[in-house]
């Protein structure tokens, strides 16, 4: 079990350090040689908007399809296929609907928002939509099949497809439309390459029912026999998307309203600033994000053979180890948004910094909600965990609109931080309900990472003052990470050898 989630976490881990560095290197030269800080405001705001309409494209029928692929695929193959091809279709009559819907009121939402040259950009946003839903819709059943290797390697189609359109098509003159258009081609590119890999699984599964002899099992009661029906799996397949759409959509409060609501109130250059600050934090959450993404097929299969304390050491180890790698990286943010944000980015993007330093805190809550979040989703809970998300998401636009008006982006990043507290204090509550954790262990496991975080803190603060460029600073993240590292390793809590034996 653990080389089987070690394997998966190193693939996951290698997409994301191909999506972190493809991004990053986007982000340097969009910000630095392609655009200024208003046009680099304005895209990401249509990609905000872009992406709302992708939520109801997908309305969380890939998660869906994925969770049941995972409870059939072993107890009876025969029902795979019927729950791809039902998905599938279902998840394209959904495309051919919010894109006409996001054509036939591109003009409202550009007046809506004040910025008329998103007409062009939404126009071009359909095939956005269609690329980038089916491309995770191939991700997300990647995963139920438990080959998370796969979905690791189509965020490496889609990545390295990023990086070359995109750049390829500004090199060319195209500008911000070129961007977007460079993106539509990444993320179809992962998309046509997910859906041949689905073909040739489905292609070898049989067709005829496997477990014929539960039905003359005595105990099977006809609730059991109708749900396995195809009538009955397409109920529940659409039963349980409606959780994880309303996920799906708390998801986009998070992390697109906000966004649109700054280029509302305020203006695309502090779209940037806020984008830039929210895009340097979710990098550093992409770690917690493979591991999470890795170990959720593995909570749904152990509740389906009744071993449940399995599940609860693992997500106990691993919370540990989540929260000994992100406090102390959420305080080295802190620490060295000032210089980072002066010496890498520019005078330009100044006003990121407190905002940068705001996030550094949901750095560690995203952390935590990345692990637990897919480990609900496949023990049943997607349902209680949607209601966590809308209310938290529900709170974040509330307070997003009366602090954005007044204290500016930093606003914002008050409201995320805040809505993310709250969300990730309930999801712990609802895995411990499902897990009974030890929440002796992991409270003294949080206060023992504290104490590591302010030991390296110390040092990095010695150091600080003579920070002036980018080699110091680069230097200066390197004694932080060695302190880290040295303290975590005295204090017990890292076995640097069998991390090491993991992931090589």
């Amino acid at each position: 079990m653990t080389a089987r989630i070690a394997s998966g976490f190193k693939a996951n881990l290698v997409a994301k350090v191909v999506e972190v560095g493809v991004n990053g290197l986007l982000i340097l030269l969009l910000t630095r040689v392609f655009l200024t800080s208003e046009e680099y405001g304005l895209l990401y705001l249509a990609i905000s908007i872009i992406s709302i309409a992708i939520f109801f494209s997908q309305f969380g029928l890939a998660k869906s399809a994925a969770r049941y692929v995972t409870e059939y695929r072993k107890t009876d193959p025969s029902k795979v296929p019927l729950i791809v091809r039902r998905s599938l279709l279902f998840n394209l009559v959904a495309i051919v609907i919010v894109s006409g819907v996001f054509v036939a009121f591109r003009q409202s939402i550009a007046a809506w928002v004040g910025e008329p040259e998103l007409l062009t950009l939404l126009v071009l946003g359909v095939g956005f939509i269609v690329a980038r839903t089916l491309r995770s819709y191939a991700y997300f059943l990647c995963q139920g099949f438990n080959r998370v290797s796969w979905s690791a390697g189509l965020s490496i189609v889609s990545n390295l497809g990023h990086l070359t359109f995109v750049v390829g098509f500004l090199a060319l003159g195209y500008g911000v439309p070129g961007a977007i258009l460079g993106y539509t081609i990444g993320y179809g590119l992962g998309a046509v390459v997910g859906l041949l890999v689905l073909y040739r699984w489905l292609a070898h599964i049989p067709t005829d029912r496997l477990a014929d002899e539960s039905d003359d099992d005595p105990k099977t009661t006809e609730i059991d026999r109708n749900d396995s029906s195809e009538t009955g799996l397409t109920r529940r397949l659409l039963e349980y998307s409606l959780p994880l759409s309303i996920t799906g959509a708390s998801s986009i409060m998070f992390k697109r309203v906000d966004i649109v609501l700054v280029g509302t109130f305020l203006t695309p250059v502090a779209v940037a600033y806020y984008t830039l600050a929210k895009q340097l934090t979710e990098f550093v959450a992409a770690p917690a994000s493979s591991l999470g993404f890795a170990l959720a097929p593995t909570f749904g299969e152990s509740k389906s053979t009744d071993d449940l304390d399995r599940a609860a050491r693992i997500y106990e180890t691993t919370f540990e180890h989540t929260l000994l790698f992100y406090i102390p990286a959420a305080t080295g943010i802190v620490l060295v948004a000032d210089p980072a944000i002066r010496h890498v980015f520019g005078a330009d993007y100044l006003g990121a910094i407190p905002i940068v330093q705001v996030l550094a805190l949901f750095v560690v809550l995203e952390s935590i909600n990345k692990l637990t979040n897919g480990a609900l989703d496949f023990l049943g809970r997607a349902r209680h965990r949607a209601m966590s998300k809308g209310s938290a998401a529900t709170i974040n636009v509330g307070l997003n609109i009366a602090l954005i008006p007044t204290i500016g982006p930093v606003g914002a990043a008050i409201s995320t931080v805040i809505s993310y507290a709250i969300m990730a204090t309930v999801n712990l509550y609802l895995i411990h309900s499902e897990l009974s954790l030890s929440v002796r262990r992991l409270v003294g496991t949080a206060f023992k990472t504290c104490t590591v975080a302010v030991g390296m803190a110390l040092v990095v603060v010695l150091l600080l003052p003579y920070v002036s460029s980018i080699v110091s600073l680069v230097a200066l993240v390197a004694v932080g990470v060695v302190a880290w590292l040295m303290l975590a390793v005295g204090s017990g809590m890292l076995d640097l050898r069998w991390a090491v034996s993991q992931l090589s």
